[in-house]
């Protein structure tokens, strides 16, 4: 027996989504919740699946374009494999990618902040850096 569908509120409890969140999913179209005739959302056991998927892939820093596909390829059950697996390598190169420029950012940062003399003076590398001073 299936359980009975239930609230946002509770849906948030139950997903970890906050409520903030599941409205925001809903409107660019992620979710579509029963609605009850007073207009009250209801949230029936696909839904939450549906939520906890979006979490999920969230957790893993998807982009809410690849989610929307990742969503689409989960109910598709004649799906092929590989375009989740090409979604999934896309998405690795783009946080490799991302991991680059941050270490590249922290490493010129490190390097400002040795040659900052942090006394008194008034003279700083970093802000120089900053306002476009520096070389």
């Amino acid at each position: 027996m299936s359980r009975p569908a239930v609230t946002i509120g509770e849906a948030s409890r139950a997903t970890g989504v906050s409520e903030k969140m599941i409205r925001h999913y809903e409107a660019i179209g992620l979710l579509h919740p029963a609605r009850q005739a007073n207009g009250y959302r209801r949230y029936a056991e696909p839904e939450l699946a549906a939520l906890r998927f979006i979490r999920h892939a969230r957790d893993l820093a998807f982009p809410l374009e690849d989610i929307r596909r990742l969503l689409a390829l989960w109910h598709d059950r004649g799906r092929a494999s590989a375009e989740v697996r090409r979604l999934a390598l896309a998405h690795v190169a783009a946080l490799e990618e991302k991991a680059r420029v941050l270490q590249s950012v922290a490493n010129s940062l490190k390097h400002l902040a040795a040659h900052c003399h942090g006394d008194a003076r008034p003279d700083c590398p970093i802000l120089d850096e900053l306002e476009g001073r520096q070389g």
